[in-house]
């Protein structure tokens, strides 16, 4: 054996440890911190919640075996439609389909993509939504059913456009930011912006956190009879809450006056806004529903004051299970983003000059999306097709309502609406303790009693 071969074999075997972050000052962490101490300002970005949070994923369906008996395929119907706001409104809103757009305001969106929102909702049946800053005539003329968002700021509101709305949604709350106030930055502040908020061009605009001319309930009911005076008692008033304590929440919200609430999780996006709240701020969808539900049903006022839910709806399987768990309807906005084109991989390379990447959604607030949808830069909004993006929103619904039909159809129901909790089972105790659903191969969940 040679002196080298030896040598290898006789050294004694080193084990070669790796560095590794903490748990609790990760790589993310550490350089938050940095940046907050080379700053002195706190982070403010787009969409919602990235940290990973109980979800639909969470929850199962029991289809129909022996002891159920299934719809056949396409053949058999399993209705998708609902009406929305016939608790007092003389025209209530019927769809024909209940998976909505949520609230995006015109300066979060250039005016192509509010148009094709209100495209691609008219060609599936179904509603689009204002959010903050005004209502556009882009978006008007091409919705069937339009639903006008009162905010705390007011932007852009006056009584003829309320009376030109299907219905108006008072926005108590959002679930990316409960307790805090809208935000865009002065990037996108364009002058037609400037004009129709009443706001200085190139100047950041944070709005309230609540309304200037209500503390609570009581002042809330006189807002809802107001509103109801303006419109003649036509449209149906929604009130949104951000999921925080929807128990009370809700119950109140009925008794106040409201047709349909509007409960928005924490999975849900936003323009713009501290990531603290995005991050911190809230309850996740799945925890709100069951509570929301609960206080219908303690009221009396289940199915007919409609409950529409939002935070991360991506899918019909998600649909489905929201529906399950009681809703009526649900509402998208970051998947119906996706679906007009919005962070689509074909613009990497233009993503990664704004420092992120296509899927990482941190440039809402910036104004510069090279797919035309999160910005007021007329060049960069011309490149959004408004026609062929709301075919494509209209493609993504259908898709929703047919995947949510086949899981009904499976379950033996001849209505999205008559899907309940019995169909579920959950697949985590978490899911299980916040759903009430039973865990998978019990008849358990926890807390409950006997």
């Amino acid at each position: 054996m040679s002196a080298s071969s030896e040598s290898k074999t006789s050294a004694p075997h080193v084990p070669q440890t790796l560095p590794r972050f903490s748990a609790t000052f990760d790589k993310q962490t550490l350089s938050e911190i940095r940046r907050a101490a080379a700053t002195g300002i706190y982070d403010i970005r787009g969409a919602g919640t990235k940290r990973k949070l109980p979800h639909f994923d969470d929850l199962l369906f029991l289809g129909a075996s022996v002891s159920r008996y299934p719809l056949e395929g396409y053949r058999e119907k399993c209705g998708t439609d609902v009406v929305l706001g016939n608790r007092f409104a003389k025209k209530p809103l019927h769809l024909r389909t209940l998976v909505t757009i949520a609230g995006m305001s015109f300066g979060a969106l250039s005016a192509n993509a509010k148009e094709a929102l209100g495209r691609g909702a008219s060609i599936a049946g179904t509603s689009t939504t204002t959010g903050d800053g005004g209502m556009t005539p882009e978006e008007r003329s091409q919705s069937r059913h339009l639903v006008y968002q009162y905010l705390p700021s007011r932007y852009g509101m006056n009584p003829d456009d309320l009376r030109k709305a299907d219905a108006i949604e008072v926005v108590v709350g959002q679930g990316a930011k409960p307790g805090g106030g809208g935000m865009l930055l002065g990037q996108k502040i364009s002058p037609r912006v400037a004009r129709m908020r009443c706001l200085p061009q190139g100047i950041d605009q944070r709005s309230a956190c609540r309304h200037p001319d209500w503390t609570g309930p009581d002042d809330l009911e006189i807002k809802i009879l107001e509103l109801r005076e303006i419109t003649d008692w036509e449209k149906p008033i929604y009130v949104k809450v951000g999921a925080t304590r929807p128990y009370y929440d809700v119950a109140l919200a009925v008794k106040a006056g409201a047709d349909v609430v509007v409960l928005d999780g924490m999975q849900g996006g936003t323009a713009a806004t501290q990531e603290v709240f995005i991050e911190h701020v809230g309850i996740p969808i799945l925890a709100a529903i069951r509570p929301a539900v609960k206080a219908l049903q303690d009221l009396g006022m289940h199915r007919k004051v409609q409950l529409i839910v939002s935070g991360g709806i991506r899918n019909g399987a998600d649909v489905a299970k929201a529906l399950a768990l009681g809703a009526d309807a649900v509402a998208i906005g970051t998947a119906a983003l996706v679906a007009l084109g919005d962070n689509d991989p074909r613009h990497e390379e233009e993503y990664r000059a704004l420092g992120s990447t296509a899927g990482a959604y941190d440039d809402w607030h910036e104004g510069r999306d090279p797919a035309g949808i999160t910005t007021q830069d007329p060049v960069l909004a011309a490149r959004l097709d408004p026609v062929l993006a709301g075919r494509r929103l209209a493609n993504y619904l259908a898709v929703m309502t047919m995947e949510a039909q086949i899981i009904a159809r499976a379950c033996g129901k001849s209505h999205l609406h008559n899907l309940e909790p019995e169909d579920l089972v959950a697949l985590t105790l978490e899911s299980a303790a916040m759903t009430q659903v039973p865990l998978a191969g019990t008849s358990w969940f926890p807390g409950q009693t006997f």
